[in-house]
């Protein structure tokens, strides 16, 4: 029998890990997505990559269709509804095997990263249906901004305590970026809820712990993620997932942590300082104290990170400002607009996402 026969039959039985990649307009990056994947040391007979598009405008389509015309075990799926959500469940509806592993295109991955997965998810003793690993924040470009940018993102005073950013300690985690999941999870919990075009992968993990479930994080599963190359990109990029927080809380109430709000309380006492200058002078007090705090622990930590490069410490003040005052000014946008948005969803709909 031709071994492309071969192969081919072997794909027509259920493989043991089904990789979904949503993808739209990442012809700069899913070459070295698909090259990583390809890379992985876990058997291809049983493995099947379904990347499912979303109409994208630029050469993506085209170039993902090299991929499936030299290997049978990749497939494309069209997604006319463009949001990764939707991308998310697509794949899953289309997949065959045991085993979903949800992976990003603007990412690329260790090349164990599969078998590691499949191992920590069949590890009895650890007892999770859900694992991932730490990101290694990259740069999205040569410049010293976009060095500061990865840094800024990969620092508990950027993001926080977003354990997959910042710890490579194995423990039970909220969440974990590009997971791995068990197929039956899907069934207990529900799919990804298609009304989150952000924080679908908080939310689902929120359904998975409240069912009793556990997410693991191991440092042996690495993947290696291309932040935002210039400081309008990463203001775009947090302005959004800051309003979207908002909108997530409408839907599933105790689906995030105190710490996707922190930025938020930032400029909501800045502005309420700001405007008791209306009133008192206390306010200028108020004011110049809550930046001055602001600043003096962005120079603080910004000195620390970078000892013997200190041509990036002006970049990481701009970059942790950036994110901070985006993701906040996001969330008061969606505080103003969330109700409109609701308004938009099925009544139905809404009473069971929240």
């Amino acid at each position: 029998m031709p071994s492309n026969e071969f192969s081919r039959m072997r794909q027509e039985m259920n493989p043991t890990v089904s990789v979904i990649v949503p993808v739209r307009n990442e012809e700069r990056y899913i070459a070295k997505c698909m090259d990583s994947i390809l890379s992985q040391s876990y058997p291809k007979d049983d493995l099947e990559v379904l990347l499912v598009d979303g109409r994208s405008s630029d050469n993506t389509r085209d170039i993902i269709s090299s991929y499936c015309g030299r290997y049978p075990f990749i497939r494309l799926l069209d997604n006319p509804l463009k949001t990764a959500p939707n991308a998310l469940n697509a794949g899953i509806r289309a997949s065959r095997g045991r085993i979903i592993i949800r992976l990003d295109a603007h990412t690329y991955y260790d090349r164990d990263y599969i078998l590691r997965c499949v191992e920590t998810l069949n590890d009895e003793k650890i007892g999770a249906c859900n694992v991932g690993g730490p990101i290694v924040t990259l740069p999205g470009g040569e410049t010293p901004v976009a060095k500061a940018i990865a840094i800024a993102t990969s620092h508990p005073f950027g993001v926080g305590n977003s354990k997959f950013r910042t710890s490579c300690e194995p423990q039970y985690v909220d969440t974990v970026p590009f997971g791995a999941f068990k197929r039956e999870i899907f069934d207990e919990v529900g799919l990804f809820n298609e009304h989150l075009v952000r924080n679908q992968d908080v939310e689902l993990n929120s359904r998975i712990r409240k069912a009793g479930k556990r997410i693991y994080l191991s440092p042996e599963i690495k993947s290696f993620y291309y932040n935002r190359p210039n400081l309008k990109a990463l203001w775009r990029q947090n302005f959004n997932n800051g309003m979207w927080n908002i909108f997530t809380s409408a839907l599933s109430k105790r689906s995030l942590s105190i710490r996707h709000f922190i930025p938020l309380i930032f400029v909501l006492s800045l502005a309420a300082s700001a405007l008791l200058m209306l009133i008192t002078p206390m306010g200028y007090f108020l004011t110049a104290l809550v930046l001055t705090s602001y600043l003096a622990a962005s120079f603080f930590f910004s000195l620390r990170i970078c000892r013997g490069a200190g041509r990036l410490i002006p970049f990481l003040v701009l970059s942790f400002a950036t994110l901070h005052f985006s993701y906040g000014l996001g969330s008061v946008w969606g505080i103003l607009r969330v109700r409109g948005w609701t308004r938009t969803l099925d009544a139905g709909q809404f009473a069971k996402s929240s």
